[in-house]
């Protein structure tokens, strides 16, 4: 690191604050307006307004697996925000790894390079695979299922009225844009990488011509060599490489063959969006919300209702649909337990991060410095750490 840029870093290392855990066991412990647990539901815990760097965010997850395999963190200096939501699947391993791991690559390889850019963020995530699959190197004969544990991967980065999105998987970025006489339009910021998408599915058939089983309909659903449904993600070693191939007794996770070349790719999507005046808010969501609810519908829910607590809100929109499509109340839902409740619904995170461009800083031609304001994080009973965010 430049000297100069060390000792800015560590005059604002002073500085740090950590303002919240949003997290089921320290219900009274998080500040903010409304931390803590539902009233109706146990399993649905929010933040419901705090601050970032350029406005206000609201925060909510619902648990439906046994285990939580979400995870997810907003993390704010003076000038800049950062949001990520890891959507795991076989387990949370590798959505735990990416929320300890991913923002302080990030903030690394920014200081290296003295600015944030695509290159920046695409080199944090190839950073933080190979943390992973170096991880289960050395774990897999002792557990062998860790080669099969994976996560979808939400980035955002908000620096000098630039947003910066990357994503491997389903979940989704969607701004809502204010137009005309205060009518919202949605957009989709974000790519899915998911099986069920025709696109996705040709474009695994164009890298894998010899392969007529790369992508198998299996009980109405779309899925890679019949197993797997998103085309990238963080982990999934046996997927990528065949050291981590899999006992085949392990009968969900069965390939027909031995693998003979990566069929996922921890390659993301990477946008740049110059923040613009009608750009109003963005809404981060595993794809657990967007099963249950459209683009549309998501940002007219937003845009209609209180800033306070509208992450647990379309989080029970979620619910409610997700009710409604079983002929049930959205009361018999809050009442099943966790690991029964995902015949019902999946695991649900929802960021909402509104944007107040009267806050946005104007970039300039020096190095960005670096200060920690504070995070809030889900994923249960584990203990998280902050961020030194780019300003």
């Amino acid at each position: 690191m430049w000297p100069w840029l060390e000792k800015i870093a560590s005059a604002c290392w002073d500085r740090v604050r950590r303002y919240s855990l949003t997290r089921r066991d320290e219900d009274n412990g998080g500040s903010g307006s409304g931390s803590g647990a539902d009233a109706d539901d146990l399993l649905l815990w929010s933040r419901d307004l705090g601050r970032h760097a350029a406005g206000d965010f609201s925060f909510a997850v619902v648990q439906a697996n046994e285990v939580l395999e979400d995870h997810s963190q907003v993390e704010t200096g003076a000038a800049s925000t950062f949001v990520g939501v890891y959507d795991g699947h076989g387990g949370a391993e590798a959505s735990r790894f990416i929320s300890n791991h991913l923002s302080a690559h990030i903030v690394r390889l920014a200081q290296e390079s003295g600015t944030v850019s695509e290159d920046v963020v695409r080199n944090a995530f190839s950073a933080t695979e190979q943390g992973f699959l170096s991880l289960v190197r050395r774990t897999h004969l002792i557990k062998p299922s860790i080669a099969a544990i994976g996560s979808c991967c939400l980035v955002g980065v908000i620096w000098r009225k630039t947003l910066y999105l990357a994503n491997l998987g389903d979940s989704r970025a969607v701004v809502g844009c204010v137009i005309g006489s205060n009518k919202v339009v949605a957009e989709q910021l974000t790519r899915d990488h998911n099986a069920s998408i025709e696109e996705v599915r040709q474009e695994l058939r164009s890298l894998h011509p010899d392969d007529s089983q790369i992508v198998v309909l299996k009980n109405g659903v779309w899925r890679i060599k019949g197993i797997i449904q998103v085309s990238r993600s963080i982990g999934d070693a046996y997927l990528k490489k065949q050291e981590f191939a899999l006992d085949p007794s392990i009968t969900r996770f069965h390939l027909s063959e031995p693998l003979r070349r990566p069929v996922l790719t921890s390659e993301p999507s990477i946008c740049t969006r110059l923040l613009r005046p009608q750009d109003s808010f963005v809404i981060f969501a595993s794809d657990g919300l967007w099963e249950h609810l459209t683009n549309q519908q998501a940002v007219e829910i937003v845009h209609r209702s209180p800033r306070e607590g509208i992450a647990r809100r379309l989080v029970k929109a979620a619910l409610k649909e997700a009710a409604r499509k079983r002929e049930m109340r959205y009361n018999d839902i809050t009442r099943l337990e966790k690991g029964v409740r995902r015949f019902f619904h999946d695991d649900i995170t929802v960021v909402v991060v509104f944007i107040d461009h009267g806050l946005l800083q104007e970039g300039n031609a020096s190095a960005p410095e670096l200060s920690v304001r504070g995070f809030v994080d889900s994923g249960g009973p584990s203990t998280f750490s902050g961020l030194n965010s780019i300003s």
